[in-house]
């Protein structure tokens, strides 16, 4: 009953109108910058930290959280429409959601997103409401066995997506180690294939890889489409909404990613970019039509819509009960 009592003291604080007003202007504006590739959630906050020195914390966490949240989703806006991830969260996005705009179906892919973003978040928050402290208790009891574990559970899976070719899924997953191994070793201070390149010393940033896997190569492909003529991407937009039959077979994907991605996300360092490449390909093996997945399949953008925003979820659970962030977001 005492938790229960403080659960409605915290609603009556966050219903007061200017916290939702705080709230709503956080949100937009984390959503803007979510839509901005390159740029992400942690950059957002930090960018936007300086609005909240004349509040009260109350009203700053509250700011916040409508950044970080705003940017989670806003980085599926770009992935969906200029194949371009606002941030490395909103890469599985891509793979169907501009499909899905190449099909002249935008509008059910940005509805979606929406729809999932938002039950992901809802019911990860509930879960929070009532398992934070044991849940940030088991996030801290995973060591350097259980990452180890985990993050070859979500680089084989992530691998295993090129279906049919799992040979060139490994081979680019090799590559994708081989570049994050680039930089200062942070145990023992070695430099690692830096090559006397005083910038390589810190590393390459993720959204780096993004944007010249993504940005650059669509750059190129629409230089490419112009001058042969081709029919571009849609660019007029009806009703924003999804059908009933759509609806039906993003409810489950939607269920289902959503206490796994919180789950993912309260593991200290493991991020929503995890979670929704998890969850795209735990999708992909639980469907009927796996042949779909990449070419427009609704689910494919709703699975790891919700999986991303419930780990963002998840990712303030060790930092609000024990004060360990659970992400770079949640660190800032």
């Amino acid at each position: 009953m005492e938790s229960f009592k403080l659960l409605l003291e915290g609603f009556g604080v966050a219903i007061l109108p200017i916290n939702i007003l705080w709230v709503t202007i956080g949100g937009v504006l984390g959503t803007v910058i979510g839509m901005l590739p390159g740029l992400g959630p942690a950059t957002g906050v930090a960018i936007l930290l300086p609005l909240t020195f004349t509040m009260g914390p109350v009203a700053a966490l509250i700011t916040m959280g409508g950044v970080y949240y705003g940017s989670m989703y806003g980085g599926s806006r770009s992935s969906i429409l200029i194949n371009t991830p606002g941030d490395g969260a909103a890469v599985a996005a891509t793979f169907d959601g501009y499909p899905m705009t190449l099909q002249g179906r935008a509008e059910q892919a940005l509805a979606i997103s929406a729809i999932a973003s938002f039950i992901g978040g809802t019911i990860a928050t509930v879960i929070m409401a009532f398992v934070a402290v044991p849940v940030s208790r088991f996030a801290l009891k995973f060591g350097p066995a259980e990452y180890f574990m985990l993050f070859l559970f979500a680089l084989s899976a992530t691998a295993s997506m090129t279906e049919g070719n799992a040979i060139k899924g490994f081979i680019s997953m090799v590559f994708g180690l081989m570049v994050a191994t680039i930089g200062t070793d942070p145990q023992s201070g070695v430099n690692r294939f830096t090559f006397g390149i005083l910038e390589l010393q810190s590393g390459i940033d993720f959204l780096i890889i993004i944007i010249a896997m993504y940005a650059l190569g669509e750059v190129l492909k629409s230089f490419k489409n112009i001058e042969e003529g081709k029919k571009k991407m849609q660019t007029k937009f009806g009703r924003i909404w999804i059908s009933m039959e759509e609806w039906k077979r993003c409810i489950l994907p939607i269920i289902r990613s959503s206490p796994f991605g919180f789950i993912i996300g309260a593991l200290p360092g493991a991020g929503g970019t995890m979670a929704a490449l998890m969850s795209y390909n735990n999708e992909k093996q639980l469907s009927k039509h796996p042949e779909e997945f990449g070419n427009g399949a609704i689910e494919g953008v709703a699975a790891p819509e919700a999986a991303n925003n419930a780990a963002s979820v998840g990712a303030m659970i060790p930092m609000l009960a024990l004060g360990v962030p659970g992400s770079g977001t949640t660190a800032v």
